[in-house]
């Protein structure tokens, strides 16, 4: 028996199938076009899975759960995509289409930031945690958080959003309609656009010397270190792990960001802050454990 997992993204849907190991055994991507509505584009995510099971000799009677992982807010007792402003998503039924193609077969749906904090807790940087924090760090800033050994969807299911805390009063306008928020002073799209730059090259250009950029850096680790110690005064986490491509800049983003953080810290302790390590992959991987 395997699992299917979806993740729909603002450009692409990514589709794989897991077999009982929690192993990606085939993967494909596919555009997502927002003007197709979302009937079309659960037909065509079927569409993939059927050519993913056929590529392994599988048929549909193989298939156990059917996992989406979508942006914005979720309502996982319906499956439905509450708000997810990037994909035009208003309260669209994605377990009810979905089903109409896979009877009988249990299908759920979550947040993508959940999803990625799931499949590190199951198979990445947070295996083996009791209590834990992810940190999706792209356009904007997503995130989960693990108690007890279990994701955490918040006291009253509306999930969790740290890139939505408030982190300066009355700073930059947020996405969300609110000012200062995490989201606008720590996602790559500050970087990008204090650097005027990528993300990645201005990391890049800090790296090779570029005096400009080192010093937007050192900007962004005191922005993105008062955010993880303030998550740290409330969870007192066992790890944080960093996702998305700011993650990947190596020792020049997380040896002061561990300093940082551990100097702002209330309880003077050197947090585990670790790169996340199952990348692009991640929704994928939670999607397809949900529960």
């Amino acid at each position: 028996m395997v699992r299917l997992g979806f993740d729909i993204g603002g450009t692409a849907i990514k589709a794989g199938v897991l077999d009982c190991s929690m192993n990606i055994v085939s993967k494909k991507m596919t555009a997502f076009t927002r003007e197709a509505g979302f009937k079309s584009i659960i037909r065509k995510m079927y569409e993939i899975a059927m050519e993913m099971l056929s590529d392994n000799s599988l048929e549909k009677a193989d298939v156990m759960s059917v996992g989406i992982a979508v942006a914005g807010g979720v309502d996982t007792e319906k499956g439905v995509s509450v708000k997810a402003c990037n994909l035009g998503f208003v309260n669209v039924p994605l377990r009810a289409e979905m089903e109409r193609y896979f009877p009988g077969v249990p299908v759920r749906v979550i947040n993508d930031a959940d999803a990625a904090t799931l499949a590190e807790l199951k198979k990445g940087a947070l295996k083996g945690c009791k209590n834990a924090i992810m940190l999706t760090i792209g356009t904007g800033i997503g995130g989960g958080v693990v108690l007890d050994g279990k994701l955490f969807t918040g006291g009253l299911g509306h999930g969790t959003e740290p890139g939505h805390a408030a982190l300066s009063l009355g700073g930059p306008l947020c996405s969300c309609g609110n000012q200062g928020c995490v989201e606008t002073l720590c996602s790559a799209t500050w970087l990008a656009t204090e650097g005027k730059a990528d993300a990645k090259d201005v990391i890049g250009r800090a790296k090779d010397g570029d005096p400009t950029s080192q010093r937007i850096l050192t900007e962004y680790i005191e922005n993105l270190s008062t955010a993880l110690a303030s998550l740290t005064a409330i969870l007192d986490p066992e790890a944080i792990a960093l996702g998305g491509g700011v993650s990947l800049a190596g020792d020049i983003l997380f040896s002061p960001l561990r300093e940082k953080v551990w100097q702002k810290s209330f309880f003077k302790h050197s947090y585990k802050i670790v790169p996340a390590t199952l990348g692009n992959d991640a929704g994928i991987v939670g999607a397809a454990l949900a529960e």
